[in-house]
């Protein structure tokens, strides 16, 4: 019997029931890889919207961008050349990819995580989601040592969308693989519409959610095999086709749904957390 758990209506997020669900949704996630990319269109008169992608050596990231009335077009390119510098600054300093990392420093033993504040923040994130993953999230229990694949992207996405917020922009959604985060409204002036596919059903219907802010976290939706291993044995698991967790912040809740493919129906206790993080979708194969 599949999974399957749909988040509560709340302030930012809704489900959309399947009699009201829209012809295009702004932002598809999941199914085959082309699909997910946001694909909104149709801004006011009186708004700027911009379409930017990049691609990093750990991810491709794409962001949409309703800039507000009073911005102009070198404001809005500013702020598109700020937040791809933050990505593109976190992948050279970060990456667990790059043999110079600080990250890969770190599994080396050649720095110490306090004397770079980013840095300690990252490992101080894996902490806390170590202990509210009842180990299921683990970035030490990896070959090679400490690797926080499973959050920095989202802490990157997180930080580029700070910066956005910085230069006056309130609506954008910015997107990497099958995780996004998004806030404020779409183009055509409405919630965020985020369809969300099924990895290998190709034929069922999305699940469609109505967003105004917060993030959706993804692990499996993608279609990646093998990607996620049993911090307690080093074996990769396929107790779920894949994992989706929705919540205010985007490394958090893609913690979260790695831990959850990893854990299985065991994970779905964890759900609702108290500050907000919910299993939207954990199918099973």
């Amino acid at each position: 019997m599949p999974i399957h758990r749909t988040i509560r209506n709340t302030d930012t997020v809704r489900t959309i029931a399947p009699g009201d669900q829209p012809a295009r949704p702004d932002v598809r996630l999941g199914g085959p890889a082309a699909r997910s990319r946001p694909t909104s269109a149709g801004a006011g008169p009186d708004r700027l919207v911009a379409r930017h992608t990049v691609q990093t050596s750990t991810a491709d990231y794409s962001l949409v961008l309703n800039g507000p009335a009073w911005m102009t077009r070198r404001m809005l390119s500013e702020a598109i050349g700020d937040a791809v510098a933050e990505l593109r600054a976190i992948d050279v300093t970060y990456s667990p990819l790059r043999e110079g990392s600080l990250v890969s420093r770190l599994r080396r033993g050649e720095v110490a995580p306090e004397a770079y504040p980013p840095l300690l923040d990252i490992v101080e994130r894996c902490n806390a989601m170590r202990a509210a993953t009842d180990g299921w999230f683990d970035a030490w229990a990896v070959p090679g040592g400490f690797d926080p694949s499973g959050l920095i992207k989202g802490w990157a996405v997180e930080r580029a969308a700070a910066r956005l917020r910085a230069a006056g922009i309130e609506d954008y959604a910015v997107v990497s693989g099958a995780d996004l985060t998004v806030r404020g409204h779409a183009p055509h002036g409405g919630p965020w519409r985020v369809a969300i596919h099924h990895p290998y059903q190709t034929k069922r219907p999305p699940i469609m959610l109505a967003m105004t802010g917060g993030a959706v976290g993804t692990s499996g939706v993608a279609g990646h095999q093998n990607h996620v291993v049993d911090p307690h044995t080093g074996e990769a698991v396929h107790h779920l086709a894949a994992a989706t967790v929705t919540g205010p912040d985007l490394a958090v809740a893609d913690a979260y749904a790695t831990a959850l493919f990893a854990a299985g129906r065991a994970g779905l206790a964890w759900f609702p957390t108290a500050d907000g993080y919910r299993a939207l979708l954990a199918p099973t194969r």
